[in-house]
């Protein structure tokens, strides 16, 4: 005869549910993590994000740094980001009004496993692009 061991009561179920609600389950369609990963490993959020990395920068520093963004999708990208808090935008006043654009805490976090990511992409690189070679050949 077969035993069967009870299964966790509501309340840890609950607990459960809520710890996951927490930290986030990106695999869960309806989790806003899944947003927060879109901005960040965007083509334009990685990049804002690694260009942010050795400081703070003006918009039109940040559109040379990231070779073919268009000031519409910088703008957006930068704003996601903001959003999620991972940029800081500061609008100084002066005799020449500007804007400037920093990581946050968070944003530094973020930013270091961005760079691992893109660190770990151009030296496997060569390996990649062989393969590529190979299979289409």
């Amino acid at each position: 005869m077969r035993t069967f061991a009870p299964g966790p009561s509501a309340t840890a179920r609950s607990r459960s549910k809520s710890k996951l609600l927490e930290r986030g389950n990106l695999l869960a369609a309806a989790c806003p993590s899944r947003e927060v990963l879109m901005h960040m490993t965007s083509r334009w959020g990685v990049l804002v994000l690694l260009v942010l990395e050795s400081g703070t920068h003006r918009f039109s520093e940040l559109r040379r740094a990231i070779g073919g963004v268009s000031e519409r999708m910088l703008a957006q990208t930068l704003q996601w980001l903001q959003n999620d808090g991972l940029v800081d935008r500061v609008a100084r006043d002066g005799a020449a009004p500007h804007v400037e654009y920093s990581l946050s805490p968070l944003g530094v976090q973020a930013a270091r496993h961005v760079r691992e990511m893109a660190d770990w992409i151009e030296e496997s690189l060569p390996l990649m692009l062989a393969e590529r070679a190979r299979r289409a050949g």
